[in-house]
Parts: structure tokens; C-alpha cells; sequence
């Protein structure tokens, strides 16, 4: 099919998402007009779309598994419990690398990014409250080390980008070590310079508590289910023996609640991960629909050739192709999504191995993943008491971490 049916039904989807319409419903809308436009018989879209949701398939399975650990990890207080350590430890003299680490490491062990900086968002202000900070830059700080933690987690969007390319999990982790602890050292000395940090309340004392630690589990104990999760993922690069996530993060999480004595919260818990899971694994069947129109078009020929004409090295389709899906969806895990369903063939093409490419279309796939049309925008605009014009004037700031984060992958894997 052609190009310019699959490009003017992600388009439409665009649109319908930007006039507030559910996501999921507007990415089958566009891929349904996307087929039809592009060639295909009304019989044919659908095929194409189904083919494109059995290819996200597995990846859903395992997104839905691992609510059981994010689930564990709110519900328990242990997520509360790992970010109040992390700021006590390094002092309210260095807040803006606190909040970024605390962030940076919930989002790490498998907290989605929004559901961490909403975490983190009351202890933020308190301090803010008590420093004259503005919320602005109390949420970029915990943005940059959310995205940061985003790319070596096993969240949806690494899982689905390893997963489209056949790759190791762990592996493609691994490989973006290095770029997040860039990320967060640009956040921190870099962005934290450039954001106007224009005080509020004059300073005053916030005296209210945000938590009651005694309801709240130990630290030791908080961090058994990420640990276990993490030595699961890593059996395999280090002893050969592989361990499915979606065997290592339900695992984790209940040995998790177990350590912390609160074997009668395990229902509520998995409810919850469940519940927080489910909308992203409808995403993705929506997601699935149009990346199936969008793999079968000539789309991804266009892309090729304009970076051949832009005289772009082949290795730049994995995170420009990367950037612009996160932008037209304004989501992480529906931008590595689609980008490693329509582009890991071409991608493999050029001799990039699997958990390089992976790895290069996870850490791009934060370019542009804050837009407004999509829900983490407003998300995190809001547990922060921002307006929309507040919120939107964080967008450069967000962009450039998301550029250096991809810019740091991409270099790595020329350099490997």
C-alpha cells in the first residue's frame, strides 16, 4: 500500500487523540482510513491491522505480568519508601539530584514514568514549598530522571522494543546503562541551569507532613522485589539461564510483599498493577493496528530515502524513525511501538545487531513522547498544580534530554 494512506491515517489519529478521543480508538480510526487510502480492500485493512496486533501479542502478555510488581511496588508504599531514602540520603542542598534519582531509579525497577514522577510529585513540593522552588522545575528534575530510568527499565517500551526485534531483554537494558547515567548528569548540570527557577511563597515553611512513615515498609525490605527482579533479568548475559519477564517481574513482586509482611495486600495489589497495565496493553492493540498499516505501506521507504538524500548514516533510521513515532503519539511505549514494528527489518539490514537496535529505538523513543495530545503531558502537569501554558513551556527542556539520550545510544553503538 502507499505511503500516503499510512501517512494520513497516523495523521487522523493524531487528531482524534489531539480532540481528546480515546487513543486506542483513534489509532484503529487511522489505520482503518490509513488502509483505505493506501490501496487496500476493506477485507485487507483488517487483516493488516490483526497481523499488526498478533505482532504486539507477546508483548502485551508480558506488560499485563508485570502490573504485578508495579502494583506491588505503589500499593505496598515500598515506591514511597525507596524515593524518601533517596532525598534524605543526598539532603534538600541537593534536591534537584534527588528528585531525579529517586525518579530515575522507581522508574528503573519497572515503575511507569508517570506513575513515578506522581510518586515522587508530593515529597517534590513539600521541599519545593520550603525552598521557594518553583514547580516547574521541581517536575522537570523528575522528568529528566524519570526518562532516564525509562530506557534501562523493564517497562512496556523497552519490553515491546526487544520483543520486536528478537532481542535479549536484559541485553538491550544493558546497553543503556550508560546513556541514563549521561541523561541524568545532563539533567541535573545542564537543564537545571537553563530552567528559570523563580521562587514561590517567599520561602515559607510547609509544615504538613506528605507521609506517615510508620505506615510505610522498611527500605530493606522495599527493595527485595526489585533486586529479585533484576538478578532474575540477569541470569541469562551472566550464567546463560533465561528467565522470562514475564516469569522474573511477578516473581519479584511477590517475594517482594512477602519480605514486607503484607501477604493480605497481594489482591489489592496485582488489582491495581492489573488495572494500570490494562490501559496500556489497550494502547497497544490500537498501537498494534497502525503499525501494521504502517509496516505493510511504503512509509518506512520514504523515511529511508529521505535520510539517504539528507545524507544521514544508514544507523540514523533507528532513532530518527524512533523520535517521529513518539512524536505522532506522544507516548513512549506506542513510539517504540510502532518504530520497531515498521523499522527493525530495515534496521537489521544494515548490520546493527538486535539489542543495539532495540536499544537505539527505546532511548529515542523519549524525543518526543511529552507532547500534548498525549496523557503524560497532562498527567504530570497536574499532579504538579501546573497550567497548560506552564506545563507547555517545559517541552524544550523535556526534548533536550530525550536528545541526548538517543544522541548517547547512538554514539555507543557506532562506537561498540
Amino acid at each position: 500500500m502507499t505511503a500516503i494512506g499510512a501517512l494520513f491515517g497516523l495523521l487522523i489519529s493524531v487528531f482524534l487523540i489531539i480532540k481528546k478521543i480515546s487513543p486506542t480508538y483513534s489509532l484503529i480510526a487511522g489505520a482503518i482510513v490509513g488502509g483505505l487510502l493506501g490501496g487496500l480492500s476493506l477485507a485487507d485493512t483488517v487483516s493488516v491491522m490483526t497481523d499488526g496486533v498478533k505482532d504486539v501479542t507477546p508483548a502485551i502478555i508480558r506488560i499485563l505480568t508485570a502490573g504485578v510488581l508495579s502494583g506491588i511496588l505503589i500499593k505496598t508504599g515500598a515506591a514511597t519508601t525507596i524515593s524518601n531514602a533517596i532525598i534524605n540520603t543526598l539532603g534538600e542542598k541537593r534536591v534537584f539530584a534527588a528528585l531525579a534519582l529517586a525518579t530515575m531509579l522507581l522508574c528503573t525497577v519497572g515503575v511507569f514514568i508517570d506513575v513515578a514522577v506522581i510518586t515522587v510529585a508530593p515529597i517534590a513540593l513539600s521541599i519545593g514549598k520550603r525552598l521557594g522552588l518553583s514547580p516547574s522545575v521541581l517536575l522537570i528534575a523528575m522528568i529528566g530522571g524519570g526518562k532516564c530510568g525509562n530506557i534501562v527499565s523493564p517497562n512496556p517500551n523497552t519490553i515491546i522494543a526487544a520483543e520486536n526485534f528478537k532481542a535479549d531483554l536484559s541485553s538491550v537494558m544493558f546497553y543503556n546503562v550508560l546513556p541514563a547515567v549521561i541523561g541524568l548528569l545532563f539533567t541535573i548540570f545542564v537543564i537545571m541551569r537553563l530552567i528559570p527557577k523563580r521562587l514561590t511563597n517567599n520561602g515559607t515553611k510547609q509544615e504538613e507532613e506528605v507521609a506517615d512513615d510508620k505506615q510505610l515498609p522498611s527500605l530493606a525490605s522495599s527493595l527485595v522485589a526489585p533486586i529479585i527482579t533484576i538478578i532474575l533479568l540477569a541470569l541469562r548475559p551472566v550464567a546463560g539461564i533465561t528467565v522470562d519477564p514475564l516469569i522474573a517481574l511477578p516473581i519479584g513482586g511477590i517475594c517482594g510483599i512477602l519480605c514486607m509482611k503484607q501477604w493480605k495486600n497481594i489482591l489489592p495489589s496485582m488489582e491495581y498493577g492489573l488495572q494500570k497495565m490494562s490501559t496500556v496493553a489497550v494502547l497497544l492493540i490500537g498501537t498494534g493496528t497502525i503499525a501494521g498499516i504502517i509496516k505493510n505501506s511504503t512509509l518506512k521507504d520514504w523515511i529511508l530515502h529521505l535520510l539517504e538524500q539528507a545524507h544521514f548514516n544508514e544507523i540514523m533510521i533507528a532513532p530518527v524513525s524512533g523520535a517521529l513515532m513518539s512524536a505522532a503519539t506522544a507516548s513512549t511505549t506506542a513510539g517504540a511501538t510502532l518504530a520497531s514494528a515498521s523499522f527493525a527489518d530495515a534496521i537489521l539490514a544494515v548490520g546493527i545487531s538486535t539489542a543495539w537496535g532495540a536499544a537505539m529505538i527505546n532511548s529515542s523513543a523519549t524525543v518526543l513522547d511529552h507532547l500534548p495530545h498525549g496523557s503524560f503531558f497532562h498527567a504530570t502537569g497536574g499532579v504538579c498544580e501546573l497550567t497548560f501554558k506552564e506545563r507547555l513551556k517545559l517541552i524544550p527542556y523535556e526534548t533536550l534530554i530525550g536528545a541526548v539520550l538517543a544522541t548517547s545510544t547512538t554514539l555507543l553503538c557506532l562506537i561498540w
